[in-house]
C-alpha cells in the first residue's frame, strides 16, 4: 500500500488563545494531503474558564480517582470513597464535558468554519485532521465527541505544534527486509508489561531489540549506534509540570532532556514512528517536538494497564495487516468504548501527535522489496488461483449442463440413499395383499372380479379407515356385480380408485369407474429415469382435454391428502412451482432440476422421492392378505384410521419397478413409499429431498475449484503430497455431502464439485510443471 492512496484530505485547525480572558483565534485550513491548503478560514471560539475548569477538574479530581492499576509511579494517587461511586461520577463527568465540548463549538464564531468544513468533504474521503495548539486544555479535550468525527469515519484527530520543521533525516527512504523496533521495557512493578513482549514479538517482518529495565547508557548506545523505525516504551512515566519523566528501572528515571541527542540522532537515521504505551504521555510530547519525531502516539493522561495492553494489540494488529496509520489509531481508541464500563474514558486517551510535513507512515513501506517478494508471489498465486478457478467452474457447469454428468450424479445419489440408516415402519399405512394364495382359494380368479372386490371394499370400510386406495385396474366389467361396484365407489367418500393419464408408452391411458368425480381418483403414472430408476415423485399433472383420466392429482398424494385433512392439513398454492403442505414446502422439480439437465420429461409437478427404503421395501408398511380379511384375522382396531393400499402382489402378475441400488419394488410398495413420503414432510418427521438451486450449485463448484486451486499452490512442489490432498479432499467432500443430505434432505452437487477440485488442481499442477520445465531450458 503506497502513502498516496492515503489519506486524501488534510484539515488543520490553529487554535491560537486562552480559555480564561481572550478565547481563541481561529484559522482552518483544508485540502489535499501533501499540497498546499484549497480553503483558509479565519474564526473565533469564545472564552470560557468554567469550560477550562471543568476540563482540568475532570481529569484530576474526577478520572484520576477510580482506582485503575495505572502505568504511573507507584503510590501516587490517594483514593476517597467506593469504587462504584468514583466509576458513575467520573462517567457522569465525561458525559457533562462532551455536551459542553459540543456547545463551546456551536459558537457564532465558529459555526460558519463548521458548515464550510463539511461542505468541503465527503464522508468517503480519508481525512487527517491536525490540532495545531499549545494549550494543554485544548490537547486534553476529547475531540472525537464533537459529532464531525461521527458523520465522517475515516476521520482522525492528531496534536501538532503551531511551529515545527522539517526533520533532516539521510537515511529515512532506506528500506530494510524487516521492520526495526526499539523495545523500552522500563519499570515494571504492579502493572503487566509482558503482554506487550508477546504482541510486538508476534509481528509479521519485524526485527526486534528489547532492553528490559536497562541503564541510561545502554539505552543511549542503542539510540546511537542504530537504526530504528519505531521506538516503543512500556512501562511507568509521569509528568512533572512540563516535563516528562520514563522510569527505565527500579531506580533510575530519565527526562527527555537527557536523551535529547540520542533521539534526535535516531530522527535523522529514519525513526519514524514512537509510541508510548505508558501515563501523561502528554508531557513527553511536549519535550519531543523540538525533536521533530514525525509521528508520536501517546497517552493523554494517566492510563490503565489493560487500556494500554489493548490499544497497543488493536493498533499494531490492524497497522501490521495493512491499515492506514491514522484508520489503525481511530480503530484501536474507538474498540476501547469497550473497556469504559470498567475504565471510564479509554478511548480519550491516545492519541496522535504529528509533525504536519510529515507523510503518515505505512507498515509495507518500511519493508524492502525482497521481503514484499514473497507477498507479491502470495498474491500472484491467488490471481492463478481465481482465475483457474473462474475457468474451470465455468467449464464444469457448461458439462453438466449438457447433461454428461447426469448419469455418474445419479449413481452418487443412489448411494447416499443406500447409506442412509433404516427407519422404522410408518404406522399410518396398511397393505392388502392380493397373493398367488389368494387368487387360488378364489378358483384362480383373476382379474378380481367386481363382486369380490365390492364384498372387499365394503367390510373394509366397516373399520373406518381414513383412505383406501384402490391399486386394481377398473375400467371394465369384471365377472359379476359390475353396476353395484360402481354404485358404491360413486358413494363412498374413501375409496379412491386408479386410472392412467395418457402418455407416449400408453396413447389411450387407461379409464377410470365410470361417473367418478376427480377430486376422488388418483392416476397411478410412474416417472422411471433413462435408467429404468424410480428416483421421481410425480405428484400432480394437468391431463389432456380429451382423456379417460381425469384427475390432476396422484393415487399417493390424494391419499395423503385425504388422510391428512383428518389433522386440519390442506395444501396452500403459492406459486405454480410451490407448493405448502403442513410443515413442507412442495418445490417443483423443474424449479431446482439438479443433475436432470437433458433428456428427462419433468413434465407436471414432481419432486426427488425420498424412499423410507428403495430396498427393504416390505418392511415399510403393515401387510395383511385378503385371506387374513376373509377370516376375520385381523384386529379391527388396527384397520382404523389407516390409509389402506389394495393391490395385487402375485408374482406371476408383473408389476416391478428398477429402484436406487438395482432393486426391485412392485407398483403396490411404491405408491406406499410416496404415500408415506408427503405424510412424513406434511407433519414434519422427514424432510422432501432437493437439489441446491443453480446459484447454490454454482456456488458449491466454484468453492470446490478454489479449495483444488489453493491445494496445488501450497504443494506444488510435491506431487505425491498434492495427490494425497486431493484424495483427503474427495474423503471430506463426501462427508460434508453426506452429512448435509443426512440432516436436511439437500443434496450437495458431490461429482460437479470433486470434478471441479480434480481439475483446478491438475491444471494447475500441469501448469506448474510446465513452468519449471520452461526455466530449466532456459540459459
Amino acid at each position: 500500500m503506497n502513502n498516496e492512496h492515503y489519506p486524501k484530505k488534510l484539515v488543520i485547525l490553529k487554535l491560537d488563545g486562552d480559555f480564561q480572558s481572550h478565547g481563541f483565534r481561529v484559522t482552518l485550513a483544508i485540502g489535499w494531503d501533501g499540497a498546499p491548503p484549497d480553503i483558509e478560514l479565519k474564526g473565533v471560539l469564545d472564552a470560557a474558564p468554567e469550560f477550562a475548569d471543568r476540563i482540568q477538574s475532570h481529569w484530576h479530581h474526577k478520572y484520576r480517582c477510580i482506582s485503575a492499576p495505572y502505568r504511573i509511579k507507584p503510590k501516587k494517587i490517594i483514593y476517597d470513597g467506593s469504587v462504584s461511586q468514583r466509576l458513575r461520577d467520573c462517567q457522569d463527568s465525561a458525559t457533562e464535558l462532551g455536551d459542553r465540548l459540543r456547545t463551546w463549538l456551536d459558537g457564532e464564531g465558529f459555526r460558519p468554519l463548521d458548515r464550510r468544513l463539511r461542505e468541503s468533504l465527503s464522508r468517503q474521503d480519508t481525512i487527517r485532521f491536525l490540532v495545531s495548539t499549545t494549550d494543554p486544555h485544548l490537547q486534553k479535550l476529547p475531540w472525537h465527541l464533537w459529532d464531525f468525527f461521527d458523520h465522517y469515519p475515516k476521520a482522525e484527530l492528531a496534536l501538532t505544534d503551531p511551529q515545527f520543521e522539517r526533520p533532516s533525516q539521510f537515511t529515512s527512504n532506506q528500506r530494510t527486509p524487516k521492520v526495526k523496533i526499539l523495545a523500552i521495557l522500563g519499570h515494571s512493578q504492579g502493572i503487566d508489561i509482558e503482554s506487550d513482549r508477546q504482541l510486538l514479538e508476534s509481528l509479521p517482518h519485524t526485527d526486534i531489540k528489547f532492553l528490559v529495565e536497562k541503564s541510561r547508557r545502554e539505552i543511549n548506545d542503542q539510540l546511537w549506534e542504530k537504526q530504528w523505525d519505531i521506538i516503543f516504551f512500556a512501562g511507568h512515566s509521569e509528568t512533572e509540570g512540563e516535563t516528562g519523566r520514563i522510569y527505565i528501572n527500579q531506580t533510575d528515571s530519565l527526562t527527555i532532556d537527557e536523551l535529547w541527542y540520542a533521539l534526535r540522532k535516531a530522527v535523522e537515521r529514519g525513526l519514524k514512528l514512537a509510541i508510548f504505551n505508558s501515563c501523561d504521555g502528554l508531557g513527553l510530547a511536549r519535550q519531543l517536538d523540538d525533536i521533530q519525531i514525525p509521528q508520536m502516539i501517546v497517552m493523554r493522561e494517566l492510563v490503565p494497564d489493560r487500556v494500554a495492553q489493548e490499544f497497543l494489540k488493536y493498533f499494531l494488529t490492524a497497522f501490521a495487516q495493512g491499515q492506514p496509520f491514522y484508520l489503525a489509531v481511530r480503530d484501536a481508541r474507538e474498540r476501547l468504548q469497550g473497556l469504559e464500563s470498567q475504565f471510564p474514558c479509554a478511548s480519550w486517551l491516545p492519541v496522535i501527535v504529528q509533525n504536519p510535513t510529515q507523510v503518515p507512515p505505512s507498515w509495507n513501506d518500511w519493508i524492502s522489496d525482497t521481503t514484499a517478494k514473497p507477498v507479491k508471489r502470495r498474491r500472484r498465486g491467488w490471481q492463478l488461483v481465481l482465475g483457474a478457478s473462474v475457468m474451470v467452474t465455468s467449464l464444469v457447469m457448461g458439462v453438466r449442463s449438457l447433461g454428461w454428468l447426469q448419469s455418474t450424479e445419479q449413481q452418487a445419489f443412489d448411494q447416499l440413499l443406500e447409506m442412509r440408516p433404516t427407519p422404522s415402519l410408518d404406522p399410518r399405512l396398511l397393505m392388502v395383499e392380493v397373493t398367488a394364495g389368494d387368487i387360488k382359494q378364489l378358483g384362480g380368479e383373476y382379474p378380481l372380479h367386481d363382486r369380490t372386490l365390492l364384498k372387499l371394499l365394503q367390510k373394509l370400510e366397516t373399520y373406518q379407515p381414513r383412505a383406501i386406495g384402490l391399486d386394481i385396474f377398473r375400467d371394465r366389467p369384471e365377472g359379476e356385480g359390475r353396476d353395484e361396484l360402481v354404485q358404491y365407489l360413486q358413494t363412498s367418500d374413501r375409496v379412491i380408485p386408479i386410472c392412467v393419464i395418457p402418455s407416449p408408452h400408453i396413447p389411450e391411458g387407461v379409464a377410470s369407474p365410470p361417473g367418478l368425480p376427480k377430486e376422488r381418483l388418483g392416476f397411478a403414472d410412474i416417472v422411471v429415469d433413462p435408467d429404468g430408476i424410480v428416483r421421481r415423485h410425480l405428484i400432480a399433472m394437468k391431463p389432456p382435454a380429451v382423456s379417460s383420466c381425469s384427475t390432476f392429482y396422484s393415487l399417493s398424494f390424494q391419499l395423503a391428502l385425504h388422510y391428512l385433512q383428518a389433522e386440519g392439513i390442506s395444501p396452500e398454492f403459492i406459486s405454480e412451482d410451490r407448493w405448502q403442505l403442513g410443515s413442507v414446502t412442495l418445490t417443483n422439480l423443474n424449479a431446482n432440476p439438479g443433475f436432470y439437465q437433458r433428456g428427462v420429461g419433468l413434465e407436471g409437478f414432481q419432486v426427488l422421492l425420498n424412499y423410507r427404503s428403495p430396498e427393504f421395501a416390505k418392511t415399510m408398511v403393515e401387510r395383511v392378505t385378503l385371506s387374513d380379511i376373509w377370516a376375520n384375522r385381523v384386529n379391527s382396531d388396527f384397520l382404523q384410521d389407516k390409509i389402506i393400499l389394495i393391490g395385487i402382489t402375485d408374482p406371476t402378475i408383473k408389476d416391478e419397478f428398477q429402484t436406487p441400488g438395482n432393486h426391485e419394488m412392485r407398483g403396490l410398495f411404491l405408491h406406499s413409499q410416496m404415500v408415506s413420503q408427503i405424510i412424513s414432510a406434511a407433519v414434519g418427521e422427514r424432510p422432501l429431498l432437493a437439489f441446491f438451486p443453480l446459484w447454490g450449485d454454482l456456488v458449491c463448484v466454484g468453492i470446490g475449484s478454489v479449495i483444488g486451486g489453493a491445494i496445488a499452490w501450497h504443494y506444488r512442489e510435491s506431487l505425491l503430497r498434492l495427490g494425497l490432498a486431493v484424495g483427503v479432499s474427495m474423503i471430506t467432500i463426501n462427508g460434508i455431502g453426506w452429512f448435509i443430505f443426512i440432516q436436511t434432505g439437500s443434496i450437495l452437487p458431490m461429482v460437479p464439485v470433486m470434478l471441479a477440485v480434480v481439475a483446478t488442481s491438475v491444471s494447475l499442477g500441469a501448469y506448474q510443471v510446465f513452468r519449471t520445465s520452461r526455466s530449466d531450458e532456459t540459459p
